[in-house]
């Protein structure tokens, strides 16, 4: 923190770590124990996308690299606002290699310099009786929040505090309950590579 920030009470944001992911796999087995939320397989990438070969190349490195992967699949779409998602889906729904693959694509553009460009990373889950939730890491405040939506423009907030509840202990959440912003009809939500168990 600089010597003006400190004086006038000024704190800079948390950093986005990228291992943060990597939290997702063990807190994925939490939830489902505890809340019979699954892992439907599929996550995203979120980031406003500009132009340039740079650009362009970073794109291009982060869906080769998640190409390799056979039980891996990537697509890419605008969603009009501005922002890309690289929706990626695994196959055998493996939390692990899934969030290995949403690492490469942040990796991947960060390396380019390109990490102010990068809004958020998600991981969606599925509960038997239809509910879907996703998990959402915010990368310019290092924290993760829950988005379960329930209809258009609708959206559980019971359900998101209990899931802050059960998985507070294992990732780093975001206290300010209005930053969790909604990721209506969000690409990837409704997606299964695999029928659900149970």
């Amino acid at each position: 923190m600089g010597f003006f920030d400190a004086i006038l009470g000024r704190s800079k944001p948390k950093r986005a770590n990228l291992d943060d992911l990597f939290a997702l796999p063990p807190a994925a087995l939490t939830l489902q124990a505890a809340a019979d939320f699954v892992p439907t397989g599929v996550g995203a990438v979120v980031f406003r996308q500009v132009e340039g070969s740079a650009f362009d190349s970073a794109e291009r490195e982060s869906v080769a690299l998640i190409s390799s992967d056979p039980a891996a699949n990537v697509r890419q779409t605008n969603d009009g606002f501005g922002y890309t998602w690289q929706v990626v889906s695994d196959a055998d729904a493996n939390v692990v290699n899934l969030v290995t693959n949403l690492h490469a694509v942040n990796a991947a553009l960060v390396n380019q310099g390109f990490d102010t460009m990068l809004l958020c990373s998600t991981v969606y889950f599925a509960h038997p009786d239809g509910r879907r939730l996703a998990l959402v890491y915010q990368y310019k405040r290092g924290t993760f929040y829950p988005f379960a939506p329930t209809g258009p423009k609708q959206r559980d907030n019971a359900l998101e505090i209990q899931v802050k509840g059960i998985l507070s202990g294992e990732l780093p959440f975001e206290d300010d309950m209005s930053r969790w912003s909604p990721l209506w009809d969000a690409p990837g939500m409704d997606e299964n590579p695999r029928p659900l168990e149970g």
